[in-house]
């Protein structure tokens, strides 16, 4: 399987270039700016009419703005990158052992993550739950569905695009794009394959498409260029949106929640980097732009293009299997929100309406984790997890409402750990068939250069 080479023009070689040049570095003076930022936006307070400030509104339309940034191009390099990658399956002679690899260890992470979402909960159960008022209980506006993933599977037009219309007569109704990604891989790969089975009659198509990809790619590069500017805006929001008043009763499971998180982080994910004779410190270098936007940004997908392209360019994995794995593992491989999160959650919530769980019900916790967040392929997220958890054990879904006070805060580390996880998986499957370009992956972090 051929790397994708990248033009000399398009990089600075990485030991002539100074400090504040580096990407990495310009990523976390955004977080230090925006931190800061937001607690001026803090202090300045809201107008007479309680209105934002001008600093508030400036921090979310920014933020917002360059989300919408990234968002827009998760289509279009879906499409063109699964398109051109299937047509070329001919050169690819492990294509079919890539793809079962990359789902056997986006079990065995889920697996792993969810033990210790367990693990978290069972050691911090004696004050987990103190404090906590019944207040603030109800019904989940969406719910997880064990149907989903076939449902999702159907896609209602050529590219997958739908319309949610929200809102009611009297306020008016807002008419707001979506997409699922899994049917734009679906679509794609039927297409893709299509491609290679016309064979010559073909070959323009493919052309075209991999032009298509390659002027994508650029514009990508350019938009992943005002990260900095992107992470100061949502960092400062965060801050003077969510600040830490709630953490007041949930204070203990959002502590639980992190400490998780980290493990996973820094035991989970560095044991199977040296299982695999890969450098620890060198992935997080590497994967460093993907883990700051996910924890801002609180979008798998829209991060996802990012994710795609430090899979390629910093990591070492092949194009033609990155644009499988990582829009693959964007729609259903997420240790943050689908198996810490809804273990640690579930045994909250247990525990809050006096329901003592035994072995069967962290067995039927692991059993979800792994397998429902494919099941829930295109709707997955942490509500959706979580209702499908505390519905498969016969918890009141009306618990939900109890952990909706720190959802942003919890939200931003969930994120983090899912795209990291989602940069992993293919890195250690292309490790194992023997295509990661190593020498890119020991290299200093493309995504430190210049355009």
């Amino acid at each position: 399987m051929a790397q994708t080479a990248i033009a000399p023009a398009d990089v600075q070689p990485q030991n002539k270039q100074p400090l504040w040049k580096s990407f990495g570095f310009q990523i976390f003076l955004g977080l230090v700016v925006g931190l800061f930022l937001g607690l001026a936006a803090a202090a300045i307070g809201p107008g007479a009419d309680e209105s934002p400030n001008w600093l508030t509104v400036l921090l979310s339309e920014v933020g917002s703005g360059y989300v919408k940034l990234l968002t827009v191009l998760v289509v279009p390099l879906v499409v063109t990158a699964v398109i051109s990658s299937v047509s070329r399956l001919r050169e690819v002679t492990n294509a079919a052992r890539l793809a079962v690899s990359t789902l056997i260890w986006f079990g065995i992470t889920a697996l792993a993550s969810v033990v210790v979402g367990i693990l978290a909960g069972l050691v911090s159960s004696p004050w987990l739950t103190a404090g906590v008022s019944g207040d603030a209980a109800q019904e989940p506006g969406r719910t997880g569905d064990w149907l989903a993933f076939l449902t999702g599977l159907i896609p209602s037009n050529i590219l997958g695009l739908g319309v949610r219309v929200s809102g009611d007569a009297e306020a008016g109704f807002t008419a707001t794009p979506n997409f699922s990604i899994l049917q734009i891989l679906l679509i794609s790969i039927a297409f893709g394959i299509a491609a290679l089975k016309v064979g010559e009659k073909a070959a323009q198509f493919v052309s075209l498409t991999e032009s298509v990809l390659a002027v994508v790619q650029k514009v990508l590069w350019w938009i992943i260029r005002l990260a900095p500017i992107g992470t100061a805006a949502l960092i400062g929001r965060a801050v003077v949106t969510y600040g830490w008043s709630s953490l007041a009763s949930l204070g203990a499971f959002v502590v639980a929640l992190y400490v998780g998180l980290a493990i996973v982080w820094l035991v989970v994910y560095p044991v199977i980097l040296k299982l695999h004779g890969l450098g620890v410190g060198q992935f997080y270098r590497n994967v460093w732009p993907v883990i700051s936007l996910g924890f801002v940004t609180r979008s798998s997908m829209g991060v996802m293009p990012v994710t795609e392209q430090v899979a390629e360019r910093n990591l070492g994995v092949p194009r033609r299997y990155a644009s499988f794995a990582v829009p693959l593992g964007a729609t259903t491989k997420m240790d943050g929100c689908a198996a810490i999160f809804p273990a640690l959650a579930a045994i909250f919530i247990a525990q809050f309406y006096g329901v003592d769980l035994n072995l069967t019900h962290y067995l039927l916790i692991a059993f979800v984790a792994v397998i429902g967040s494919a099941a829930t392929a295109g709707t997955t997220g942490a509500t959706v997890m979580l209702t499908l958890t505390l519905s498969t054990l016969g918890l009141p879904l009306a618990g939900v409402g109890l952990l909706l006070a720190v959802e942003p805060i919890v939200d931003m580390g969930r994120t983090a750990l899912n795209v990291t996880g989602q940069a992993l998986v293919p890195t250690v499957v292309a490790k194992r068939a023997g295509v990661l370009d190593e020498d890119i992956y020991h290299a200093k972090p493309e995504f430190s250069a210049k355009i």
